[in-house]
């Protein structure tokens, strides 16, 4: 498997290089690029919902069960389509679904800590989780496109160090590709 990878070292490299390029790019045009992500969800749960419409048309000429993938259909399309009609809303509403999620996981740590605080010690570290976890979703609820931001940097961080980290492996494959084919001429 090394020496088929080592073979490949730089396609690993190139995937490295593109989520650089991503993370750069995501600090340096947050907002172009938000606008071309939302572009491409938008466009994909279009055409997912064009394709689950041909699906459907096919299981009515075998007379199966349609509906369900006729509503599915018709839902991607119609998202799709708000996706690219409305970019900011599609932003704003993924924003918000993220607070929502923040500040019910973090009230019910609160919950919990309170009702474990009898029975463990430490129960404070799950109630200031779930203290940051509201603070966050609070957060992300009042200034919905600094959220979308500051996301879009989280996603930027990632690519910057996962893609510098596949670039170290490619290179060390490349160093026991060397290594292999120099074993193999002797």
């Amino acid at each position: 498997m090394i020496a088929e990878l080592s073979r490949f070292w730089w396609v690993i490299a190139l995937r490295g290089a593109i989520g650089v390029l991503f993370g750069i790019v995501a600090f340096a045009w947050p907002v172009h690029t938000l606008t071309f992500l939302i572009a491409l969800f938008g466009a994909y749960l279009l055409l997912d919902g064009v394709l689950a419409l041909i699906s459907a048309a096919g299981a009515a000429k075998r007379h199966e069960n349609w509906a369900p993938m006729v509503l599915e259909g018709l839902a991607g399309v119609v998202i799709g389509l708000i996706t690219f009609f409305w970019p900011g809303l599609t932003l704003v509403a993924l924003v918000y679904v993220m607070s929502a999620w923040a500040i019910v996981t973090g009230a019910l740590a609160i919950y919990a800590a309170i009702k474990l605080r009898k029975a463990i010690s430490g129960e404070w570290l799950l109630l200031l989780g779930g203290s940051l976890s509201v603070l966050l979703g609070v957060l992300l609820a009042v200034s919905p496109g600094a959220g979308a931001v500051v996301i879009l940097w989280l996603m930027g961080s990632y690519a910057i160090v996962f893609g510098c980290l596949l670039i170290a492996l490619a290179l060390r494959l490349r160093g026991h590709g060397q290594n292999f084919q120099t074993h193999a001429h002797v």
